[in-house]
């Protein structure tokens, strides 16, 4: 296995329709691997909808990237 993918980042993660001081630091690989792991311990889903979406940010490089998960497939897809 590659190094650079197995390797753990942290991350800041947290829902949009949550405020952020409720973020969670996640060690991931990926920004997709943090947000699925940030919604299977989402304390808080939003009534009924199906999706939620998540901010991450990468503690070291500062990029972030915005995620819609949907609860019931666990896919992923960016913000638009």
């Amino acid at each position: 296995m590659n190094k650079a993918i197995s390797a753990t980042r942290s991350f800041r993660v947290h829902a949009r329709h949550l405020d952020r001081y409720k973020a969670r630091l996640i060690d991931e690989p990926t920004f997709e691997a943090a947000a699925i792991a940030y919604i299977e311990n989402l304390p808080a889903l939003p009534g009924e909808e199906l999706e939620v979406s998540v901010v991450v940010h990468d503690i070291e490089s500062g990029h972030e990237h915005c995620f819609r998960v949907d609860l019931g497939t666990g896919d992923t897809k960016p913000c638009g």
